[in-house]
């Protein structure tokens, strides 16, 4: 582990990797996207509990927790979980390079969520951040408008995942505040996995009957695309700045652009492309500018 402390740019690419292998693993799920979805949580707290539960300090910080912080984690669930499905959902409409890159707003829509909610001050260069991202979104949608099907549709629910983690992300500010990352991430897991449950039911799904694939993905999806990329980030802001971790995440629609074109054939269509572009540059400018106001 010290080496990877001493180079910490090896597990930025170990997660760039593993999110960008998130919508790839979706595509192959045979199962409903709440399924999948469920799947994946139920994974990610199955590998989590030992973590917390079986050491004293953890399971300590556990007891501890305020019910305040408590019922912040259940919220933060129940968007995450709304997040999960609505994203997955999105897949089965639009091409990975439209839904990944659309999704990179969550900054923009947590900048505005800060601003209306939490009181926060938003910048004239961050409200013409806000506008270049937006414009970078209705580029892509005009281009999969053009291309018949379902692919609008597609990148609405896009952009709706992508205002259902900002709300994950805006009291997640909270929430954290007063307990560690594992404790935290742990609450919200569960309050995930549970909530992703009750959706099954409320859809008449059911959690078994896909194959194999289902709890293969949704095992992926835990080790790779949470373990391995998620809290590989989270971990990495002890020695990065939250500047770079932030912007170095905006690489994933490009390389899970390159793995769709390889494996679903997904070839973007130029003005996906300039779309994408305007949306990451969009996102890069803010991030630039919320660092320059926190100094």
């Amino acid at each position: 582990m010290r080496r990877f402390e001493k180079h910490p740019m090896i597990l930025i690419v170990v997660g760039i990797i593993g999110i960008s292998l998130s919508s790839i693993f979706v595509k192959y799920a045979q199962a409903p996207s709440v399924v999948t979805a469920a799947y994946r949580l139920f994974w990610t707290v199955l590998l989590m509990s030992p973590v917390v539960l079986l050491s004293d300090e953890r399971r300590s910080e556990l007891l501890r927790t305020d019910r305040r912080t408590v019922w912040l984690c259940i919220v933060s669930g129940i968007f995450l979980a709304l997040h999960f499905t609505i994203w997955f959902e999105s897949l089965n409409h639009t091409s990975v390079a439209s839904s990944t890159t659309i999704v990179c707003t969550e900054v923009i829509w947590v900048a505005l969520g800060w601003r209306l909610f939490l009181k926060g001050r938003l910048s004239g260069k961050a409200c013409l951040a806000i506008a270049v991202t937006l414009a970078g979104s209705v580029m892509i949608a005009f281009s999969d408008s053009a291309g018949g099907g379902n692919h609008l549709y597609g990148d609405i629910l896009a952009l709706l995942a992508a205002m259902a983690v900002a709300v994950y992300t805006l009291i997640g500010r909270i929430a954290r505040a007063t307990t560690s990352t594992t404790i935290y991430t742990y609450l919200v897991y569960l309050a995930c996995a549970v909530t992703l449950l009750l959706m099954t039911f409320m859809q008449g799904c059911s959690l078994i009957g896909y194959g194999p694939s289902g709890i293969v993905v949704g095992l992926l999806l835990a080790v790779f695309s949470t373990i391995l990329g998620h809290s590989i980030f989270s971990w990495c802001l002890k020695f990065l700045s939250p500047t770079f971790v932030s912007a170095s995440k905006l690489c994933e629609p490009a390389a899970a652009a390159v793995f769709a074109a390889f494996l679903f054939h997904e070839i973007p269509k130029p003005l996906q492309v300039l779309g994408g572009i305007v949306i990451i540059g969009g996102v890069i400018f803010y991030s630039r500018v919320e660092s320059g106001d926190s100094r």
